[in-house]
């Protein structure tokens, strides 16, 4: 029953603010003196702290309350082809730290070890040790399923048997690893454009293209994890890689590129085609009309099997919507009647990190609940 009261108690401050004891009381049905004893307990264990007293009002002031966010830290680390980033987050979803590096790595073993270094830089950065952090999450592309992913063409070596013992390794117990688009999701449901939707996609287009789908706030995943794959969407007759897909061959940046080329740009990034297109660069521009096409197939495929009430698109590509949302459009209302609500992502390239911290936090609270020994016989 103690228990019941302390975890009744955190529960309160966290959902709905710092409060005095009093507030708790009423809010929970619990006892002044219960709520009382649970603070006691819960200050001593390091789970909440004092922040002051109230001010307003008749009698003697009140002590406030708040879960202490610095009670354990959450890692969360987005694996790209271009660029890896790590965060660290307190328990109370405040970044500490961020830390981002351009990817040159060529085998999976000196990807685990640049994940590993980067990870302890960031950690070293907020004044903490990786002991200090309760859950770690990793971001990568692909489907991790059992001890391996599979399904990430872009990261060479990257779909080898125990990568994730590899990973657990060099990071330490209580990691999660989730697929990059997945987590995008998340962020964007728990903090960006898609907050409070009930059905959602959020599309991912860069080096890669992928999506997670949110129904009621829980991932759909599918039978196997590999929902949300939709690289592999049939575009055309065939494909240079059929472990790269069709559609991510058609549309993700290396065909920007293409495109850009036969137009005869010299652009060295997607990046800097839309770059052009935005000043207006009339072959820049066709590109991003091409890619627009293209991406608008995608949008209505998905719209089709999924109807979602919004679409999040984001990503290095998916970023530009402000140059791609007429195109897409135009096609949308050429191709099917049922045409989604598209919007930018809100969180741009931390939307892999915001869903890592948001799927950390919910089991890192939960630990450092039971690992503090908050019930004091």
């Amino acid at each position: 029953m103690r228990a019941l009261n302390q975890r009744a108690v955190l529960d309160r401050l966290r959902m709905l603010g710092a409060a005095t004891r009093p507030q708790i009381a009423k809010d929970t049905g619990l006892s002044k003196p219960t709520v009382g004893q649970a603070l006691v307990d819960l200050e001593l264990h390091g789970l909440v702290r004092p922040i002051g007293r109230t001010s307003a009002g008749p009698g003697r002031s009140a002590v406030v309350y708040e879960p202490d966010p610095s009670a354990g830290y959450v890692l969360g680390v987005d694996i790209g082809r271009q660029r890896i980033r790590a965060a660290v987050a307190d328990l109370a979803g405040s970044v500490v730290a961020r830390v981002d590096e351009r990817n040159r790595c060529r085998t999976a073993g000196a990807l685990v070890r640049t994940v590993s270094e980067l990870a302890t830089q960031t950690v070293s950065d907020a004044g903490l040790t990786l002991s200090d952090v309760v859950v770690k999450v990793i971001g990568t592309p692909g489907v991790p399923t059992g001890r391996s992913v599979h399904h990430a063409p872009n990261l060479p070596g990257w779909e080898r048997a125990g990568l994730l013992d590899e990973l657990e390794s060099a990071l330490g117990t209580e990691l999660v690893v989730e697929n990059d688009a997945n987590l995008a999701a998340i962020g964007e449901y728990a903090s960006g454009a898609a907050r409070s939707v009930g059905v959602f996609a959020c599309i991912m287009v860069g080096t890669g293209i992928g999506m997670g789908v949110v129904v009621d706030g829980e991932l759909f995943r599918g039978a196997h994890g590999a929902a949300g794959e939709i690289g592999y969407l049939p575009f055309g007759q065939s494909t240079r890689d059929v472990q790269r897909g069709q559609f991510e061959d058609a549309a993700a940046a290396a065909s920007v590129l293409d495109m850009a080329a036969r137009q005869g740009l010299s652009a060295r990034s997607a990046r800097e085609v839309f770059d052009l297109a935005r000043a207006g660069d009339t072959r820049a521009l066709d590109v991003v009309r091409e890619e627009g096409a293209r991406l608008a197939f995608l949008v209505a495929a998905v719209t089709a099997v999924v109807d979602p009430e919004l679409v999040v698109l984001g990503g290095g590509i998916g970023g530009n919507l402000d140059l791609l949302c007429g195109p897409m459009e135009e096609v949308l209302r050429r191709t099917t009647p049922l045409v989604p609500r598209i919007v930018a992502g809100e969180l741009g390239d931390g939307a892999v990190l915001a869903g890592a911290v948001a799927v950390g936090l919910e089991s890192a609270r939960e630990l450092v609940f039971h690992r503090r020994g908050a019930v004091t016989l």
